[in-house]
C-alpha cells in the first residue's frame, strides 16, 4: 500500500475519519502530548469522570450498602455481557471478575481437571512471562505430572504455527497462547489454532489481553473453549481494572472453578456450610467485587459497542500500515528494526520498533518529544495505537520525532539504567 509520508496527507486521513468525534470523548489533559501506549493502559473516558462521582457521592455515599441491590451485584455480568459484544460471544459467556492472572490460573486448573489423563500445555515463548508462570502452577497444582512445554518462535516475532501443528498431540490437555503477542503484536489465526487443539482432543485457552477492543474476534465462530484478558488496554478500563474470563456455554457446568468462594455458590446469601456451584458462569466467580474499579469499565466499553469493531479494526490496520510505511522511509535508514509482521492479517494494533538503543531512545521520546511510547526489553519501542483516539497526525509527528531522537542523538543524554514501569 502506497502512502504519502507528509503531515499534510495525515492531516487528511484525520479529516476523513468517521471514528474522529471518538477522540473528544476522552479526557486529553495535555494536547500537546503524544500518547501511543494505549496498549498498556488507555485513556480515561470523560463519561467514566461523571461515573465515578455518582457512584461514589450519590450511590456509596447516599444509598450505602443498599447499593448491591440497586445494580451492584448484577455488574460482573452486565458488563461481561457488554465485552462478550466486542468478541463474538454470548452475553452469558463471558463475566468480569479478578485479574487476568487468577482467571488464567482458574481456568486453565480448571482445564487440567477436566483432561486427568492427559500431561501436557502446549505454550510459545512469546506469550506473557507471568501467563507462563501461571500456567506452571496449574501444571504443579494438578495432582500429575503434569508438564509446560513451551515452543519456540524462530524469529521472536512470529508464531511458531508449524512448531505447535506437531508439538500438540494426544498427550495435550491444553493448548494456552496470547492471540496478540505483546511484544511482536504477532496476532494468531484464532480458528486455526483452537482446531488443532480440538483435533487432538485438547482444550483451548485464549489470552485476549492485547487483542480486545483492537482485533477483531469471533469467539464463537472459531468454537473457543476458554479465554481470559484484561480490561485497562484497549477497553479503557483504568488501571488494574478487573479482567474478564470467558467459558463457552456448553463448557460451563462441565468445568470446576479451583477457587470456591461465596460470589459463585448457587445461593450466596444462604450462607450455607457447604458450596454448591451455580450453574451458569457465575460459579467461576471467588469474591466480593471491586465496585470502584469494575464500574470504571463500563463506559469505555460503550464507546467501543457504538463504534462497532469493525470499523475500529479497519482504522486500526490503515494506521498501522500508515507507521509501517514511516519506518520504512524515515526509520529504517537510521538502524532501526521491524519487530512485528507486515501482514496486517497477523499483526494486533501496536507496531514494535527495535533499535540497540531502543530504552535511551525510548527516554529521549518521553522527555524531551512529548512522545510516550513504552519499552519492552531487549530493544522494543512499542507504539501502541488505539483507533478511538489515536490520529494519523500523532502516528507522523510521533516518526518524525523519533527520527529526530536519533539524528540529533539526544538519547545520548541518558543512561541504560531501567526504570521499572516502562
Amino acid at each position: 500500500m502506497n502512502f504519502d509520508i507528509t503531515a499534510a496527507y495525515a492531516q487528511a486521513q484525520d479529516e476523513q475519519d468517521d471514528l474522529a468525534a471518538f477522540r473528544g470523548r476522552f479526557v486529553i489533559d495535555d494536547p500537546n502530548l503524544i500518547y501511543l501506549d494505549g496498549n498498556s493502559l488507555g485513556r480515561l473516558p470523560a463519561k467514566t469522570v461523571d461515573r465515578m462521582r455518582q457512584l461514589v457521592e450519590g450511590e456509596w455515599g447516599s444509598r450505602l450498602i443498599q447499593g448491591w441491590n440497586e445494580g451492584w451485584l448484577e455488574a460482573q455480568e452486565r458488563i461481561g455481557g457488554k465485552i462478550a459484544g466486542l468478541l463474538g460471544a454470548g452475553a452469558d459467556e463471558v463475566i468480569v471478575a479478578d485479574s487476568t492472572s487468577l482467571n488464567l490460573f482458574k481456568l486453565a486448573l480448571a482445564a487440567l481437571k477436566a483432561r486427568p489423563e492427559r500431561l501436557k500445555i502446549i505454550t510459545d515463548d512469546l506469550n506473557f512471562p507471568s501467563d507462563l508462570y501461571i500456567l506452571q502452577s496449574a501444571a504443579n497444582l494438578s495432582g500429575r505430572a503434569c508438564q509446560v512445554e513451551m515452543v519456540r518462535s524462530e524469529d521472536g516475532v512470529h508464531g511458531p504455527y508449524e512448531a505447535l501443528r506437531r508439538r500438540i498431540d494426544r498427550e495435550t490437555a491444553l493448548v494456552a497462547l496470547s492471540h496478540t503477542c505483546f511484544k511482536s503484536s504477532y496476532t494468531y489465526p484464532l480458528a486455526e489454532i483452537t482446531a488443532l487443539a480440538h483435533r487432538a482432543g485438547a482444550l483451548m485457552l485464549w489470552d485476549l489481553s492485547h487483542s480486545a477492543g483492537s482485533v477483531s474476534i469471533d469467539l464463537n465462530e472459531a468454537g473457543v473453549d476458554l479465554a481470559v484478558g484484561c480490561t485497562y488496554k484497549y477497553l479503557n478500563g483504568g488501571p488494574g481494572a478487573p479482567a474478564f474470563l470467558y467459558i463457552r456455554q456448553d463448557l460451563q457446568q462441565k468445568l470446576d472453578n479451583p477457587i470456591t468462594g461465596w460470589m459463585g455458590h448457587s445461593q450466596m446469601f444462604d450462607f450455607a456450610l457447604d458450596y454448591t456451584p451455580d450453574s451458569s458462569l457465575r460459579r467461576f466467580l471467588t469474591g466480593t467485587p471491586p465496585i470502584l474499579s469494575l464500574s470504571a469499565i463500563e463506559d469505555g466499553v460503550d464507546m467501543l459497542l457504538e463504534a462497532g469493531m469493525e470499523k475500529v479494526r479497519a482504522k486500526s490496520v490503515r494506521q498501522s500500515d500508515y507507521l509501517i510505511a514511516l519506518f520504512d522511509r524515515l526509520l529504517a535508514p537510521l538502524g532501526f528494526r521491524l519487530n512485528s509482521p507486515r501482514d496486517a492479517a497477523r499483526r494486533g494494533s501496536h507496531v514494535s520498533l527495535g533499535h540497540p538503543e531502543g530504552r535511551r531512545i525510548s527516554q529521549a521520546l518521553i522527555n524531551d518529544m512529548a512522545v510516550l511510547p513504552d519499552f519492552r526489553k531487549p530493544d522494543n519501542i512499542r507504539l501502541g495505537i488505539a483507533p478511538l483516539y489515536t490520529t494519523f497526525s500523532d502516528i507522523h509527528t510521533a516518526v518524525t520525532r523519533l527520527q529526530a531522537v536519533v539524528t540529533e542523538r539526544l538519547y545520548e543524554a541518558y543512561d541504560r539504567e531501567q526504570a521499572a514501569v516502562t
